[in-house]
């Protein structure tokens, strides 16, 4: 069986074991990695670039290197085999059905009206500090965390899973989890996890363009949308989660941005799709997992045409050589 029908079957299967099963408990692979690349910290850390820089070819290229070796592995066995490979990965690398259950608990809370424990579970959703956030607050960040995230967790796997296979998805998800680990401003950080930031914004980047395009898509006003990302997008701090916020914004009709709190840090970032949405109210974080999983599945159906375009053109390439 040809690799881009493999990708199709097992990343389609991934997606679907992750939305029956969920992450596991206990064992995951990415929190596996995550203790992994916690050690070589305490080992290499010094407030340096370079250190950070080392930190992060050895992480990321690890754990490339170990899914490279899984598909070497399986590429002389029989298609049911390395289809299953691609489904295990893309099953243990993206985090969809764990985005909308926790995005789904503390709308659940909100909408009871237990405040209290809407803040104490959304650290497991962002690294926004609850403890100043009233209701509005919190659930604007988390229709903002269900954005970023449909990128950060879903999308920007199957875009490197299209394009490298399972070393893709393996690779992907080491930078992104880098990323979070050793990749935001603090003074332990702003020097050593660099690299990883950075990696991540270039990683990042066509994921977070295909979720903006397939939230235009999917979402219920698509010219609100397409006008919130054209204005928006580049006010964002962030290259990545400017599309993907004002996208979302927009198809939802509502605004996000202003004021975060991060660990102590405080920042006013710009209202994205400020002149045409409303603030954000608790049934919108529904609304924002729903949209979520349209893009999902639009995204896989994006990534699957591109990977089987690709093979094809190279097959004529080589037919004409011949």
């Amino acid at each position: 069986m040809r690799a881009d029908r493999v990708f199709a079957y097992g990343a389609a299967a991934g997606l679907i074991g992750d939305r029956i099963l969920g992450d596991p408990r206990r064992g995951h692979p990415v929190a596996a990695f995550g203790r992994a690349a916690a050690a070589v910290e305490r080992a290499l850390w010094r407030d340096h670039r370079g250190r950070g820089a080392l930190h992060t070819l050895l992480c990321a290229g690890g754990a490339a290197a170990l899914g490279a070796l899984g598909a070497r592995a399986v590429r002389s066995r029989p298609a049911p085999l390395r289809i299953a490979l691609t489904a295990t990965a893309t099953w243990a690398v993206v985090g969809g059905t764990s985005l909308a259950r926790e995005a789904r608990a503390i709308g659940g809370a909100l909408a009871a009206g237990d405040t209290d424990v809407a803040r104490e579970r959304l650290p497991h959703l962002c690294g926004r500090d609850p403890h100043a956030l009233d209701e509005q607050q919190i659930a604007r960040a988390v229709v903002e965390s269900v954005a970023e995230n449909t990128s950060d967790a879903v999308v920007g796997a199957l875009v490197w899973g299209a394009v490298a296979g399972v070393p893709g998805l393996a690779a992907f998800r080491a930078v992104n989890t880098l990323d979070a680990m050793v990749g935001h401003k603090s003074p332990r950080y702003l020097r050593y996890g660099w690299a990883s930031a950075r990696l991540d914004d270039l990683a990042g980047w066509p994921g977070a363009r295909l979720t903006a395009a397939a939230a235009v898509l999917a979402g219920p006003d698509r010219r609100g949308a397409v006008r919130a990302w054209r204005q928006d997008a580049a006010k964002h701090p962030s290259p990545n989660a400017g599309p993907v916020e004002s996208a979302f914004a927009g198809a939802l009709g509502v605004r996000m941005g202003g004021t975060l709190a991060y660990g102590g840090r405080v920042e006013h970032r710009p209202v994205l799709n400020g002149a045409a949405g409303r603030p954000v109210a608790v049934p919108d974080i529904e609304r924002a997992v729903r949209l979520s999983r349209r893009v999902t599945w639009l995204a896989l159906g994006a990534c699957v045409a591109g990977r089987t375009l690709a093979a094809r053109v190279a097959r004529t390439h080589q037919e004409g050589r011949a």
